[in-house]
């Protein structure tokens, strides 16, 4: 059997302007999603963001248009929507990579719904879905942004979540009623305070030998308020020596 050799350039085929539009509106489309995750310093930014919606959006292609040759021939039937069924079971590895449980706090879960929704705005560019595609880009502004300040406004669908601190702080002085006054303030409810060894003092390359004029708390709190914003406070509390929590922790 002869092969027939197919044109590079062949609109007709799926390699054409319309194609390469589509895989750029997806690049558009899902960098814009990776720079406000990026801005948020989430683990999954930019360059994943990216990846995953041009790849979904050429993945879609190949399912449209890679099997026109075969399709010619006669006897042949092909359902272009079981590789776009595989993308969405593939693009869950993704997500679970970048769901992760420390202590007893889940994180990640809006992160990997990010990633999952870029994947499908990749595919409806691929599809040549492009109003498709634009409003859920759009949808993706109005939930991670406009969603916060809603819950803000009605407490009765307040998502409190939970976080812990480490506090440092000299013995004396009043410290510890000022730290939980200020963690009320900012909106949060301590729900425990426990002694234990901080967990950067375990990090250190060398032990330093206990200070007995220190003491180390843990907060357990719960709220709907900025834990970055509340450990910037607590920092500069007249009598603390550290404070660190797992909320904003950049070491992994």
């Amino acid at each position: 059997m002869r092969e027939i050799a197919l044109p590079l350039w062949d609109p007709a085929a799926g390699q054409g302007f319309r194609q390469l539009a589509e895989l750029g509106l997806a690049l558009v489309l899902s960098t814009v999603i990776g720079v406000e995750r990026a801005v948020q310093q989430k683990s999954a930014g930019l360059r994943t963001h990216t990846l995953v919606g041009v790849g979904s959006a050429l993945f879609m292609e190949v399912s449209q248009h890679g099997f026109n040759s075969v399709l010619a021939l006669q006897h042949i039937s092909f359902d272009p929507s079981r590789v776009a069924a595989q993308i969405v079971s593939g693009i869950g590895f993704i997500g679970g990579g970048i769901i992760f449980v420390r202590r007893d706090a889940v994180r990640g879960l809006t992160t990997a719904a990010t990633v999952w929704l870029t994947c499908a705005i990749g595919m409806a560019c691929g599809g040549g879905l492009p109003l498709l595609a634009l409003a859920a880009t759009a949808t993706h502004f109005l939930v991670v942004r406009g969603y916060p300040l809603l819950t803000r406004l009605v407490p009765a669908i307040s998502t409190a979540a939970q976080a812990q601190i480490q506090v440092a702080y000299d013995i004396g002085g009043g410290v510890l009623p000022r730290v939980l006054e200020r963690c009320t303030r900012a909106g949060f409810r301590v729900l425990d305070v426990r002694v234990e060894r901080a967990p950067w003092l375990e990090r250190d390359e060398e032990p330093r030998p206990a200070d007995p004029g220190t003491s180390d708390v843990e907060l357990t709190i719960q709220g709907t308020g900025s834990v970055h914003q509340l450990v910037a406070e607590l920092a500069e509390l007249e009598g603390i020596r550290s404070v660190w929590s797992p909320a904003v922790d950049t070491t992994d």
